[in-house]
């Protein structure tokens, strides 16, 4: 039977280990944002990693295709695996009474000394900046992530919008839709299977019709409200579908 003097230092070895996890997490989750990720994006994908979940969300591509950010994935999908490994024998050399309890405690306030420092506004400041200095001195433009390159502000966004039959836009120019005087741009429109770039300011506008834009956010939700509207349903409606099934 275990000494009843055990069975609360195991308890408090958990306790330290979650702390320890929790610190890892918010380090990783620091680092990401520094690197440019959203905030609810990058503690999601760190979850994600560190329990070795796989989610294989489009978020993920965020972190796959970026390099410092693939570094910080790797680190806590090994962190993750290994660590575990360490609680369990960890707690089985604790049931034998050689307790490393001093050890892990010093190991959790150094990472939460780490974590201090990467939350600190200069901290941030440097090592943003040192991110993307890399990127632009080691990788080519067309090495970087779509998103790196395209994403330059908060309140940018590239998305695609369909057009329907009910559209307001079918029939319309695009030159005559897309003034050059706005912030939003026409990369390319997708008709069936036919991805359209070069002429695509001399198209009429015709239902079915998927556009590629880029710009203000604001800008594209207000001129396209309608339409996102009813691709934002149809997606939820499948959804729903979906789940019950």
């Amino acid at each position: 039977m275990l000494c009843t003097g055990v069975i609360p230092i195991v308890f408090l070895f958990i306790l330290i280990y979650f702390v320890l996890i929790f610190l890892v997490l918010e380090i990783a989750v620091t680092l990401l944002i520094i690197s440019g990720l959203d905030k609810e994006v990058a503690r999601f994908q760190a979850v994600s990693m560190l329990t070795a979940t796989g989610f294989t969300t489009k978020e993920s591509e965020l972190i796959a295709r970026h390099p410092i950010r693939r570094k910080i994935a790797i680190f806590l999908i090994l962190f993750g695996v290994f660590s575990l490994a360490v609680m369990i024998a960890s707690i089985s050399t604790i049931l034998t009474k050689d307790l490393r309890i001093v050890q892990l405690i010093i190991i959790t306030c150094l990472f939460g000394i780490v974590l201090f420092v990467v939350k600190t506004k200069s901290f941030n400041s440097k090592m943003s900046g040192e991110f993307h200095h890399k990127l632009k001195k080691e990788y080519e433009l067309h090495e970087l992530p779509f998103q790196e390159i395209l994403y330059l502000n908060e309140g940018d966004l590239f998305t695609s919008v369909k057009i329907d039959e009910e559209s307001p836009y079918v029939n319309r120019k695009m030159e005559e839709v897309f003034i050059a005087d706005k912030d939003i741009l026409l990369l390319f429109v997708r008709r069936g299977e036919e991805k359209i770039r070069r002429e695509r300011m001399k198209l009429v506008i015709q239902a079915k019709d998927e556009l590629y834009v880029y710009g203000s956010n604001a800008v594209i939700d207000n001129k396209f409200h309608t339409e996102i509207a009813k691709m934002m349903a149809k997606k939820q409606d499948e959804e729903e579908i979906k789940a019950l099934e």
